[in-house]
């Protein structure tokens, strides 16, 4: 899944597409480097992002899906929001397409019926609060991979309840969001236990502050980190990597399948 954030303040600056030609150019690269999904969000998530109007975000996700539908129209489709106008605007604009939503639909209650009415495949991320207030709430119970599991299954109840299908949930862990830097590498160790839930699971890690703070530089530094971790994910079931950078994650995940199936032969 490659991210095209038609954004001007997303935390990787390398990622902002707020142009037309700057979008057009990272969907030509992302398709050509091999992406499965392209990701269109035009609200940044980052911690302390600031509020984006309805109508802008709408403004922004129209620009970028469009493109993607011109330029790359076999090519899947997401849109990362977690208003269930944009979604639903999207999807009766553009047709089918994923929705992925950072909320797993706490911050507007339409968004699961919306969902389910629509009949398109659901993204639900855990996190706490909002992109304004979520790093203040890390402090958690118990160990973070048996909340965020527990958390899963309270969500897989609510949109199974609203109507929707089975087979078209997604869970994404969160990854930085509220979170602390141990707490993503504790969550990390733990994602095995989110996959065994029986549901795919996408894990966003590319280039986060998990990396970055940890080694003492920058997101534009992050591409080693992120191909490490993206590795590790694979390793414990994440089925989608979301990622800012096409060709590295397309060759990580070839390598991860050959490595696999050579395993697979010397335990036969």
């Amino acid at each position: 899944m490659t991210i095209l954030n038609v954004t001007p303040d997303s935390f990787y600056a390398g990622s902002r597409t707020p142009r037309v030609a700057e979008i057009e150019r990272r969907i030509g690269e992302a398709v050509e480097a091999g992406c499965s999904i392209i990701d269109v969000g035009g609200y940044s998530s980052r911690p302390g992002a600031e509020v984006v109007p309805p109508e802008e975000e709408w403004r922004r996700v129209a620009e970028g899906v469009g493109a993607v539908r011109r330029i790359a129209p076999r090519t899947a489709v997401s849109v990362d929001t977690f208003r269930a106008s944009v979604a639903e605007r999207a999807v009766g604009e553009f047709g089918p397409l994923i929705v992925n939503d950072i909320s797993a639909g706490e911050l507007d209650g339409r968004m699961l019926p919306v969902v389910a009415r629509l009949g398109v495949p659901y993204i639900a991320m855990h996190m706490k609060g909002d992109p304004q207030t979520m790093q203040s709430l890390t402090a958690y119970e118990r160990d973070i991979t048996a909340e965020v599991c527990a958390y899963f299954e309270e969500r897989i109840g609510a949109m199974l309840a609203a109507g929707i299908r089975k087979e078209h949930i997604v869970l994404d862990p969160g990854f930085g969001f509220a979170k602390t830097l141990d707490q993503n590498y504790e969550l990390l160790g733990g994602l095995h236990r989110i996959a065994a839930l029986g549901f795919p699971v996408l894990a966003g890690v590319s280039r986060k502050s998990m990396i970055y703070k940890l080694l003492g530089t920058t997101p534009d530094e992050a591409l080693a980190g992120t191909v490490a971790l993206g590795w590790e994910c694979l390793r414990q079931g994440a089925t989608i990597l979301r990622v800012h950078d096409t060709r590295e994650a397309v060759e990580t995940v070839r390598i991860f399948e050959a490595f696999g199936r050579n395993v697979r032969r010397q335990e036969a």
